[in-house]
């Protein structure tokens, strides 16, 4: 049980890597019960939108994990006196949780997400370095797929035909976030993590940035330089807002919750 840290509206849970993987395998380990546990991995880009997304917030609040991705984010718990251990990325998180399995304790996985046949890549790549981990489907949504109760339904037929124990969802935010707690009852996988781009790098379709630059806090650097397009108005945008929001919580002064298991 650990006490929750409330930092801009979001409240994280304050775990190393090595603590948040014994918590899912115990979770993963537990008798089946109705819903689904999810993962949340907030980033500087997900503080801005969770000011203006009441859905989002939601989908925060009722999450079963909640993991600081962004070095912003660390650095500035401890700049508000309310540290975080450490940064703990979705990319980095579902490897760790696969490095858990073993032959006496092997891992089932589907993975939603990413483009056309990336997830099957990925799935390759995953069974290849894992052997105790079995990806048991993939799937890649189409385009507007949210919206359409149809396809919405189907896709949680096809989970429910696998019943795995991990659902790695990369459909980027904040669409992963509402889908996974929209649907967190019918859900049928022991845990969901909602992590992004987490598909594409298993599958080699991105790259990581250099370690000395994850832990420096400049991967940015490297995900605008491999991205530009799609990443530098957005990472400007929270460039300008983030210490906006930074100065908001230091004067509001908001601080621990409740113990969470």
């Amino acid at each position: 049980m650990t006490t929750r840290v409330k930092l801009f509206g979001i409240e994280i849970d304050p775990l190393r890597q090595h603590e948040a993987v014994a918590r899912l395998i115990e979770w993963i380990d537990e008798p089946a019960s109705e819903g689904c546990r999810y993962v949340v991995t907030p980033n500087v880009d997900h503080t801005r939108l969770l000011r203006d997304n009441a859905a989002l917030r939601d989908a925060y609040a009722e999450a079963d994990m909640v993991l600081a991705d962004g070095m912003p984010v660390v650095l500035a718990s401890r700049l508000l006196r309310k540290p975080l251990p450490e940064r703990v990325t979705g990319a980095d998180l579902v490897p760790a949780l696969f490095d858990a399995a073993s032959e006496s304790r092997p891992l089932t996985a589907y993975l939603l997400g990413a483009g056309p046949g990336v997830a099957e890549r990925a799935a390759r790549n995953i069974e290849a370095k894992w052997p105790a981990v079995k990806v048991v489907g993939t799937y890649s949504p189409p385009l507007g797929f949210e919206k359409d109760e149809a396809e919405n339904m189907s896709i949680l037929q096809r989970i429910a035909e696998c019943r795995p124990d991990v659902l790695v969802v990369g459909l980027g935010a904040p669409k992963q976030e509402l889908w996974v707690h929209r649907h967190r009852r019918q859900i049928a996988a022991r845990t969901a993590y909602c992590v992004g781009a987490t598909i594409d790098f298993l599958a080699g379709e991105k790259s990581r940035a250099p370690r000395w630059m994850q832990r420096s806090g400049l991967e940015w650097i490297h995900r605008v330089a491999t991205e530009p397009r799609r990443l530098f108005g957005r990472y400007a945008h929270d460039a300008w807002v983030f210490p906006q929001l930074v100065f908001r919580e230091w004067r509001t002064g908001s601080g621990l919750t409740a113990p969470h298991s």
